[in-house]
């Protein structure tokens, strides 16, 4: 078979109109380099590649809160297009497995009743709760000790706004253990990596977000006046706190969601987070949300008739929910007989259905993934691409494919490749797959042998591959640009230098990998020190995170966002009492 060549650009408006939708809200503009951009910031060769490198990343432009509210504005700016999914008709077996999973509709938000003329205004009603039901699902109880670094201008490490011991909050080039989420005071238990916010569940129970705010994804108010402050007075250094980053410290500080917000008696075992989003699981198989979705056009909604979610609210429908899982502006959920819904943005067939234009919305609606009914045991997602591996280890992909980031070669090179439902993935039958994550373009996995597996993008190496390296791969299995540089190893290809790998991360366009004596290896684009490593140029292979903080520390699990990472690690003496361990999700 003749060597694939990625197809050179046609026309910089066609290739926008093909994009994946550019997500999250990013840091300040005095900020480094965002993650949204990192098309045009690698470097020479990466910049001057095939049209898809002008990709979309975590973060984007900031935009301004708005409160919840069915209506639609006209001064929302639009985010990069994003790729059409090609239109197809669904088959019997899909049809009908939807059918069976499909969850009821959400009701439409009630309008509200004038005033009488002179009545004392009415108090604002509280959602109504649902009664708490037979718990089908474990919290985690392993205390974890939260290790974060990157750049942190919008709050996402969740070191605060001040220099502690000299440490500024930002620009934290290794990882440094986070004293506000304190395994003695604190507890975290499981902690979830949005494109620029954080959710984490606590030993007693509570609910913390930090980051950034802009379309509710903290679900809570962030307002605060310190951004007003007078810009003169800001000049004058005699009258301000030197220790002072100006950043907003209600969005960065970790910081519990009140508990009237949820059901009395309602405990939670797991969080995710989108870019714009956040969902956390109950104990009995419940979900509840916050947040918006994002489409090419911008803000899309956080339910049919809800376009902003600012306060947790209970997802419509879903019941015995096992796991969850988050894309960039796309939801998994797993229930307990083995079925997966999917809901969000569905604009690169990451929902796994059509989604027709003028019906777009319904996209919001939780509905069944055409898999194999009752037969899933995990999911996982990338930015624009989902994954499920069912009962007998096979592993299923769908969704944006156009830098082969499924794992399958189908239209892979192809700025508007998608995968149009769930297919197996070939490459990876003889081996039994117990994790898998999606960055941006790319997508690793380990195995039960303790392999790592990498695809996907390679200029950026996010693969974590040297370009030689990738010359030994089969030519069939290497895409190429106009000039015979690699561009896109579709093949799910095996990492010789590490072993015994337990778990792997992904962000935008960096990786993590997760041995079984608690060693932590990083990879791929780092120009915001989101690598760990201390540098801002690209780490080309898996390579050791070697610090003070982390060193002798049995490290267990990773997670990263758009511009930011964070190291999970067993807090000392803290042992779990349900024998397993939760990291990052």
């Amino acid at each position: 078979m003749p060597p694939k060549v990625a197809k050179p650009a046609a026309s910089k408006a066609a290739s926008d109109a093909k994009k994946p939708a550019a997500t999250k809200a990013s840091a300040k503009a005095t900020s480094k380099t965002a993650a949204a951009t990192k098309a045009t910031t690698t470097k020479a060769a990466a910049a001057k590649a095939v049209k898809k490198d002008e990709k979309p990343a975590k973060a984007s432009a900031k935009a301004v809160v708005k409160d919840t509210t069915d209506e639609k504005t006209d001064d929302e700016k639009p985010v990069t297009n994003g790729a059409t999914s090609t239109k197809r008709k669904a088959s019997e077996t899909e049809d009908e497995h939807e059918q069976d999973v499909v969850m009821e509709e959400p009701q439409p938000k009630k309008s509200k009743t004038a005033k009488e003329p002179r009545a004392a205004p009415a108090k604002a009603k509280k959602p109504a709760h649902p009664e708490i039901g037979k718990k089908i699902n474990d919290a985690p109880t392993q205390v974890l000790d939260i290790y974060v670094f990157g750049e942190g201008t919008s709050g996402e490490l969740g070191l605060g706004s001040k220099r502690v011991n000299g440490k500024k909050p930002i620009d934290v080039k290794r990882p440094r253990l986070n004293d506000n989420l304190s395994a003695k005071t604190v507890g975290v238990v499981q902690i979830a990596c949005g494109g620029m916010h954080v959710v984490a569940l606590t030993r007693d129970n509570k609910i913390l977000t930090w980051g950034v705010n802009d379309q509710g994804a903290l679900g809570r108010d962030t307002n605060w006046d310190g951004g007003l402050r007078d810009a003169d007075k800001a000049d004058d250094s005699d009258s301000e706190d030197e220790d002072d980053t100006g950043i907003n410290p209600k969005e960065s500080t970790p910081t519990a969601l009140s508990e009237e917000e949820f059901a009395p008696g309602t405990k939670f075992v797991q969080v995710v987070a989108s870019d714009s989003a956040s969902f956390v699981l109950t104990e009995d198989g419940r979900v509840y949300g916050w947040g918006t979705f994002r489409s090419s056009d911008g803000i899309l909604g956080f339910t049919e008739s809800v376009r902003v979610q600012t306060r947790p609210a209970l997802v419509a429908g879903l019941k015995n929910i096992k796991a969850l899982a988050a894309g960039a502006n796309h939801i998994l959920a797993l229930d307990n007989k083995g079925n997966v819904v999917a809901w969000g943005c569905g604009q690169q067939n990451q929902l796994g259905r059509r989604i027709i234009e003028r019906n777009k919305m319904s996209s919001l609606i939780p509905q069944g993934v055409g898999l194999p009914r009752g037969k899933i045991a995990k999911i996982a997602c990338g930015s624009y691409h989902s994954f499920a591996i069912d009962n007998n280890g096979a592993v299923w992909g769908w969704g944006l494919n156009n830098f082969g980031e499924i794992g399958v070669e189908n239209n892979a090179g192809e700025d508007d490749a998608v995968i149009l439902k769930p297919v197996k993935i070939s490459f990876l039958a003889d081996h039994t797959v117990t994790g898998i994550e999606g960055g941006i373009h790319h997508s690793l996995a380990c195995t039960e042998k303790g392999e790592l597996f990498a695809w996907g993008r390679v200029d950026g190496y996010q693969v974590g591959f040297e370009l030689e390296a990738i010359e030994k791969v089969d030519k069939e299995y290497v895409i190429r640009d106009e000039r015979g540089t690699a561009r896109i190893l579709v093949k799910p290809t095996k990492h010789e230098g590490v072993s015994d790998i337990v778990s792997v991360a992904a962000g935008t366009d960096n990786s993590f990998a997760v041995s079984k004596d608690g060693k932590a290896y990083s990879w791929g684009f780092s120009s915001n020190y989101q690598t760990g490593q201390g540098t801002i140029d690209d780490i080309h292979v898996p390579t050791f995170i070697d610090n003070t903080a982390t060193r002798d520390k049995k490290i267990i699990a990773a997670g990263a966002g758009g511009q930011y990472s964070v190291l999970i690690g067993l807090a000392e003496d803290v042992p779990a009492t349900n024998g397993e361990v939760n990291g990052a999700h």
